[in-house]
Formats: structure tokens, sequence, C-alpha cells
């Protein structure tokens, strides 16, 4: 590991301050369980010269809320990933979330690992991200004085593998879910039921009234670059009555939008076949328990 210097701020304002001094240089560290791994292996594309430890923020770490005024619920970039499992407010008003953070890893690192340090890492098979697209979440991010602040749609926070919107100085700071969520669910296929990476994950979210989808969000994750939305599977879903046969044509349509890879835990053709499947499945779950 090349040597760095550390730091380990207290307040959010000398956090970007030190991201901005570094100019790119310096890497955001909360649980570690990604990047200290990476650090300590060599596999980081560039050493950082300095490590900003963000977990002293106390604006950064609080419990999931709802802000009434805005009608969002409001998750901290430091709310661990166990936190984010048994937050009661996520359990009644997101439970697709509750349940996509419950198939990740063990509870001893859920107990470490955070939701900004999940969503930062920008890996294509990353859980929460296809869910947390599919409820239309927002990405809070701070900034330096002479960058300032600014909110982002979460669908647009990925550019590539390992690679974000963020800006040196920039930190990701808060997640806002809009409250009034439509029925979601989140599918994954792994090889193991529990302490597996995802060989495809699904985020799908639907509004149906009087037997027609009013809203619909297909949002694939491990198919491609960075978590993507199926879009022509959407219009499909959006194109008339939500049938059966509809609902088969955008699981199809969804498979042929994806852009998977070879790799050691999936062939592309196996992966586009489960991204059907898995399609399908979820909107015959949601549909099921919709009044159509």
């Amino acid at each position: 590991m090349k040597p760095f210097e550390y730091f380990a701020p207290r307040t959010l304002a000398e956090a970007t301050e030190l991201l901005a001094k570094f100019n790119g240089d310096a890497r955001v560290v909360a649980g570690g369980t990604d990047l200290l791994l990476k650090m300590k292996a060599g596999t980081l594309r560039v050493a950082p010269k300095a490590i900003v430890n963000i977990k002293r923020i106390a604006e950064l770490r609080r419990e999931p809320v709802i802000n009434h005024q805005s009608s969002v619920i409001r998750l901290d970039a430091l709310t661990t990933l166990e936190g984010l499992r048994r937050s009661p407010v996520i359990r009644e008003h997101c439970p697709a979330l509750a349940h996509a953070a419950a198939t990740m890893a063990s509870v001893q690192i859920r107990n470490l690992a955070t939701v900004g340090g999940n969503l930062c890492n920008a890996a294509p098979s990353a859980d929460l991200a296809p869910i947390l697209i599919a409820l239309n979440a927002v990405a809070c991010i701070a900034g330096p004085p002479a960058r300032g602040d600014r909110c982002i749609l979460l669908q647009d926070f990925f550019t590539g593998p390992g690679l974000t919107v963020l800006a040196p100085g920039e930190l990701l700071v808060s997640l806002e879910v809009p409250l009034a969520a439509p029925g979601a669910v989140y599918l994954k296929h792994a090889p193991r039921e529990c302490m597996d990476i995802a060989v495809v994950g699904i985020g799908l979210s639907l509004s149906v009234d009087d037997e027609r989808c009013r809203w619909a969000r297909i949002v694939l994750g491990a198919v491609a670059p960075t978590p993507m939305r199926a879009r022509r599977a959407e219009e499909e879903l959006l194109a008339g009555p939500l049938t059966p046969e509809r609902i088969e044509r955008a699981a199809k349509i969804a498979a042929e939008e994806s852009k998977p890879i070879d790799d050691v835990r999936g062939s592309a053709w196996y992966r586009r076949h489960m991204v059907e499947v898995m399609t399908r499945r979820g909107l015959m779950e949601l549909t099921g328990n919709a009044r159509i």
C-alpha cells in the first residue's frame, strides 16, 4: 500500500474543502468495506494521496426520516446497509429497498457498509442502485463554495464502472425517495442465496389504475456498464391494457435492451435470458398485488 495523508473532518464544509484541495487525488472512506481492500490489493486505478474519513460528520448519519413538507424520505449517505434494512420508515414505505439491503453481504459487513459507499463505488452489479432508480430517487450532492450544492436524479449519477458524476470537491450527502412511491420490487439472481454478487439485479416499480399502467420503471443491474432503464419495455407497459401478453412482451423487450457481457459469473446469453425471466416474474408479482 502506498503512503497517503489521512483526514477525519467533523463538518461537511471541512470535507468538501479537503476534497477540493486534493483535486481528485483524495478518496472518501466511511465503512471501508471496498476501498480498503482495493488499496491493500493495489487494484485502484490511481493510488490516492489522501483519505478523507467522513464517519465523524454527524449531519451525514441521521436515521432515515420522512420530510412531510416535500413528501420524500431522506436517506443520509452514512446510513448503513443494516440500518437501511431495519429502518421502520423504510420497511413501511419502501419495503423493496429494505429487501434489497437484506440481500447484500453478511450482517457484519452490512453494519459497516454505507448507502453512500455502495452507490459511489458504482459497481455495475450493485444492489441498491436499480431499486432506488426505479423509485425515482434523487441524489443530493454537496460541493465547495465555488461550486455549490446540487441535486440530480440518481439515474444520471453513474457514468461507467466505478465512475460517477462527482467532480473534485463534491460529496454525495443524501438521497431523497418520493414518499408516494408506486408499488415496487427488487429481484436478484446470484449463484448463492446470500454473500454473493448479483449476476442480474432488477428494480421494478409500477402504478396501475383501471387496468392500465400509469407509471413504469424497469431498471437493470449487472447487465450493462451502469444501471440502465429498459425504456422500450416501460413504453410497452404504458401502451395499453396491462394483460399477461403485454407483460410477456415487455419482459422480452427488456432482455433485448440489456447489454450484458460474458464473465466468470455468467455468459451474456444467460444474463439476457434471466432478464426476461426476472422481469416477467417481477411484473406478475406487482400486478398480482395491484387492483386491476
